[in-house]
């Protein structure tokens, strides 16, 4: 089976789906997160992998905003502990590197140890592609931050372990599928869904309080720009619970005296949090 993810070879995604799928699926990376989902709706792969939120960086509006757009739906979610490692040529000692590579939230996260070691620090389009560029350019004093399993399959060796400032780092990802293709034995237990309010005094209160009303229990909010309707938004909410739920039913049926529209993104079981949290 193949998972559609963004990214090269070695990228957190593919950590993620090697966690969650194990090694019998094939993973297939893509350059934008546009051609993920593009590749799971014309049937090149069976389903999408991507990050939707980092405790540290907060959400990933691109996928948010491609999960509220597109025709699909969310199976099932991974909490993946991010750990940044130092990566170099095999051989090479740490007292070498003069230059780091990597994605410029991966340096951010690691400015402290970049700093105290005196290294240049070089932007590059994605953590694993700078261990893939590290893989290419063969220079001994260049070192890649980037994820572990990137040693493994750019034949690089790992000088440092889990070098960012905060060491708690979990980046939370999403499964996908067309509509057509979910289960109907699909163990729901957590709920995504998207919304507007309509343009009336309380209206969103009114929307967010039928949460509270119902008993269930919200898990995370955020608001996102519309595009076309500058200073409006939408609001993406998890909760516990399923649309064939009585009191989800009722909820929503509250809601929609307030709501412009209601989407739900889809219903799925509930992923184990990493230790630590």
């Amino acid at each position: 089976m193949k998972i559609a993810f963004q990214g090269v070879r070695g990228a957190n995604s593919e950590v993620g789906i090697r966690q969650h799928f194990g090694q019998k699926v094939e993973p297939v990376g893509y350059a934008y997160s546009e051609e993920v989902f593009e590749a799971v709706l014309n049937g090149e792969c069976a389903l999408g992998y991507v990050p939707v939120e980092n405790s540290i960086a907060g959400n990933v509006a691109i996928n948010m905003d491609l999960l509220y757009r597109q025709p699909v739906s969310i199976i099932a979610e991974d909490y993946v502990p991010i750990r940044h490692c130092l990566l170099a040529m095999p051989g090479v000692k740490q007292e070498e590197i003069r230059e780091v590579v990597s994605h410029p939230v991966a340096l951010a996260q690691c400015r402290p140890f970049i700093q105290h070691h005196q290294l240049k620090d070089t932007p590059d389009f994605d953590t694993a592609g700078a261990a893939m560029h590290v893989s290419q350019r063969q220079e001994r004093q260049v070192a890649a931050i980037a994820p572990e399993l990137c040693a493994e399959i750019y034949g690089l060796e790992i000088l440092n372990r889990s070098i960012q400032q905060v060491k708690l780092n979990i980046t939370r990802f999403v499964v996908f599928a067309p509509p057509s293709q979910v289960s109907h034995d699909l163990k729901q237990e957590k709920t995504s869904l998207a919304f507007t309010a309509r343009h009336q005094p309380g209206s969103l209160v009114t929307c967010l309080e039928q949460f509270s009303r119902h008993g269930l229990n919200l898990t995370r909010l955020e608001s996102r720009p519309i595009p076309e309707n500058p200073f409006a938004y939408i609001f993406f909410v998890d909760f516990l619970g399923a649309p064939d739920q009585e009191a989800v039913r009722d909820c929503l049926a509250a809601m929609s005296l307030s709501a412009q529209f209601i989407k739900i993104l889809g219903a799925y079981p509930q992923a184990a949090s990493p230790p630590g949290l």
